[in-house]
């Protein structure tokens, strides 16, 4: 497995870009898919973005998609999600999540390592 940590977030506008990165320690971070989640308060964790390990296939929820983009540097054994025109609903602690050899997934038992969370809040 893979330990997490994530960083980026902060108190933002509606409108305002967030970079938030994850960077992961222990061996092959190249051998994993890797997703982005967040949960609101009294809110299930969800989906918001997957690389595959190739890198090859990324895939997006709804509420992201136009606004959001998942990328990772391998050599820097880091994944960011650039969030543009960030919007009052997107506030929630963002979580990273890896799964070995993964692809896309956007569920939650696909992953098996996840990181504390980075809190992002969007004022209107």
């Amino acid at each position: 497995q893979v330990q997490l940590v994530e960083s980026g977030g902060g108190l933002v506008q509606a409108g305002d870009s967030l970079r938030l990165s994850c960077v992961a320690s222990g061996r092959a971070f190249s051998r994993y898919g890797m997703g982005w989640f967040r949960q609101a308060p009294g809110t299930e964790r969800e989906f918001v973005a997957a690389i595959s390990w190739t890198g090859d296939s990324t895939r997006y929820a709804d509420s992201g998609k136009g606004r959001f983009t998942i990328s990772r540097e391998n050599a820097k054994n880091t994944v960011y999600l650039q969030m543009n025109s960030l919007k009052p609903e997107d506030t929630a602690v963002y979580y990273c999540a890896a799964a070995y050899v993964g692809g896309v997934s956007s569920l939650t038992s696909d992953y098996n390592s996840w990181g504390q969370g980075t809190q992002v809040t969007v004022s209107s």
